[in-house]
């Protein structure tokens, strides 16, 4: 059960940017490269948000069910989500959904949810299933202060549970001055303490539905480790 042509996309907790940085993969891909365009799953998704931006921006032809495989109302962890509508979380559909994806597309983006140790079910964390379906992970950390403690922590899980992780990914999901960004979240010693290289910080976006403000902001990432773990042939052409 393994998906070389996917990525998740992880955080350390729910709000940090896990949809800035999936929207900025897909924006920059959409305006640099004329290959067939990757597809985009989230597969599990409480209340209302992701699906519904990426279907706006990127996908106004494909259902919110193509990209999120179990939806539920209610703004929870899916298995207490679930459990409000008499509902459980169905494991295999979702893995249905990502490697029909895989075998259509050059590339996968997969939005995960909360952090690696969110549940999923009422047995597994977003880092159980990583590590279950093979799929390399990027980490986003949110700048504000806690961030360098949140980054070890989940660098800490992925470690344990054998995630490929490619790197971690910095996101000013408030205003910061270059001051901040290296008082609160400092990439080098972040990068010392987790063994991990930081991949860039994404700016602040005030128009976070911008295609071309997203795209700008991918492109001061060092997105070639994110290609060579997922799609080595597009990382040899960039």
């Amino acid at each position: 059960m393994v998906s070389l042509n996917a990525l998740l996309v992880a955080g350390t907790d729910t709000e940090v940017g896990k949809t800035v940085l999936t929207s900025a993969l897909l924006a920059y891909w959409q305006q640099h490269r004329t290959a067939q365009a990757p597809a985009v799953l989230k597969p599990f998704q409480s209340g209302v948000g992701d699906r519904e931006l990426y279907q706006r921006l990127f996908f106004p032809d494909m259902s919110l069910d193509a990209i999120t495989s179990q939806h539920f109302d209610a703004p929870l962890a899916p298995p207490l989500a679930a459990a409000l509508e008499g509902r459980s979380v169905d494991l295999t559909s979702a893995w249905r959904a990502l490697e029909t994806a895989t075998q259509q597309h050059p590339w996968v983006l997969v939005e995960g949810l909360g952090g690696l140790g969110s549940p999923v079910t009422y047995e597994l964390t977003v880092a159980d299933l990583a590590a279950a379906w093979h799929l390399p992970v990027v980490l986003v950390v949110p700048v504000k202060l806690g961030a360098i403690a949140q980054a070890i922590a989940n660098v800490a899980l992925a470690r344990q549970n054998a995630i490929d992780l490619r790197g971690i990914v910095l996101n000013c999901s408030q205003p910061c001055t270059p001051e901040q960004i290296d008082q609160w979240a400092p990439a080098g010693l972040i990068a010392n303490l987790a063994q991990t290289p930081v991949l860039g910080t994404l700016p602040y976006l005030s128009t976070p539905e911008s295609p071309a403000a997203l795209a700008a902001a991918a492109a001061n990432l060092e997105l070639e480790s994110l290609y060579s773990a997922t799609v080595p042939h597009l990382a040899k052409s960039r």
